[in-house]
């Protein structure tokens, strides 16, 4: 396994040695069982698998280098190099700008830039546009180029299928960079269409089916769909693709509905053989990075057992995390938090509301904190793909000093450890 160079500070002395533990005791990933921490009073359950990636680990050490190796010269980056507040910090603390914004806006314009800059490509990669503006100016878009290889292998996907008259679809985000730059490249080699979600799906079902018209088409998909798309040329072969940080289930779910429409559209038998469905229907299977399968089936594991509540670390518009705190609502009041500083004290904690897209304040999160009685509290643990070992560190220390009876760090770890 490749080790990156990637700043101290970023690690853990209590959270990298645990993780490094756990790897070297299940090498294969076959044991997504949650690590216990048991304070005495407070129990924390910490997921198998979080934290830094290979894709992100990769983009951090890249980052620093270009820093070190550019002493003097004006250093941008394209957007946000991953979605970390406390990352990002660091680089504009470093004299780091962003030319964009995770959106896309324009922070700083192009006519700024000259060949004797360093751009860094981010972990979600560009478009082909911004790849070919950048050129234009002869800046140099290959050597600090972080874009996940993973990302990169969905791009490579859409290209073969778009090569074999499928269409392309993307399920994602559409104005999350990794999206856009994805859709940018599929078009490129096939009409490509975007679908946030089951729903939106369900209704590009309906101009397969001729259902809807297809002018309707246009409006309900602006923004969303390649130059030229026709919906009763274009809708006759389909694939799925997606952002690598989405919902497996969710991504195999649109995959399978799509699938059967294309079944049911064409005349097709429910057991009609493989090559009679491929015709209408590649089968591209989950584009899914492996990171993102495995912090999500850690998260499925860690939820079956029973616990308080649950702490889901990392920045907020992290679209990998957030379908991490969608799961764990599911279950448990769950509290996402960007660092241990958003727990503000034993009985106060400002936490990212997804639904309203905002910070709120609860109180008394912690149940049965000072009262007596012999039930620990316990403590659902994990972090998003973006998120370093220092982050959950901090939060692991800052819940267990609200216990004055819990166990000193060195003698929890001592007994997981031994």
């Amino acid at each position: 396994m490749k080790s990156f160079d990637i700043p101290d500070y970023y690690r853990s002395s209590i959270i990298t040695p645990l993780k490094e533990f756990r790897r070297k005791r299940d090498k294969l990933k076959r044991d997504f069982t949650p690590t216990l921490l048991d304070f005495g009073p407070v129990r924390l359950l910490i997921a198998r698998h979080f934290g830094f990636c290979y894709g992100v680990e990769n983009a951090v050490e890249i980052a620093y280098k270009a820093i070190a190796d550019n002493v003097g010269k004006r250093i941008f980056l394209l957007s946000e190099m991953i979605h970390n507040p406390d990352v990002n910090a660091d680089l504009l603390d470093r004299g780091v700008r962003f030319i964009m914004d995770t959106k896309g806006g324009q922070l700083i314009p192009w006519s700024e830039l000259t060949p004797d800059d360093v751009v860094i490509i981010p972990a979600f990669g560009t478009t082909l546009e911004t790849q070919h503006k950048l050129a234009s100016i002869g800046l140099d878009v290959e050597k600090y180029d972080t874009t996940c290889p993973f990302v990169e292998k969905v791009w490579n996907k859409a290209g073969q299928i778009g090569q074999k008259n499928y269409t392309v679809v993307v399920h994602g985000k559409p104005n999350h960079e990794e999206t856009r730059a994805t859709f940018s490249h599929s078009k490129e080699s096939a009409p490509t269409v975007i679908v946030k979600d089951m729903a939106q799906t369900k209704r590009l079902a309906t101009y397969i089916t001729g259902e809807s018209p297809t002018e309707q088409f246009y409006a309900e998909f602006a923004g969303q769909y390649s130059d030229g798309f026709d919906p009763t040329r274009d809708l006759q072969r389909v694939g799925v693709v997606n952002q690598t940080t989405m919902l497996a289930s969710d991504t195999q779910g649109i995959a399978d509905y799509l699938k059967q429409v294309m079944i049911q559209t064409h005349g097709l038998d429910d057991n009609a053989p493989a090559d009679q469905v491929d015709r209408y229907f590649a089968n591209t299977r989950d584009t899914l990075c492996y990171a993102t399968n495995d912090n999500q089936d850690a998260t499925y594991a860690l939820l079956t057992y029973p616990a308080d509540f649950a702490i889901v670390a990392g920045g907020y518009n992290s679209s990998n995390t957030s379908h991490i705190v969608e799961l764990c609502e599911e279950k448990l009041p769950t509290y996402f938090i960007e660092s241990e500083q958003k727990i503000l004290s034993a009985n106060l904690i400002r936490h990212y509301d997804g639904h309203a897209k905002q910070e709120i304040v609860t109180e008394n999160f912690i149940p049965r904190l000072g009262s007596p009685t012999d039930e620990p509290v316990t403590i659902l643990l994990t972090c998003g793909a973006s998120c370093p070992d220092a982050t959950v560190e901090g939060i692991l220390l800052r819940l267990a000093s609200f216990f004055p009876d819990a166990q000193p760090i060195e003698k929890v770890l001592a007994s997981v450890m031994a």
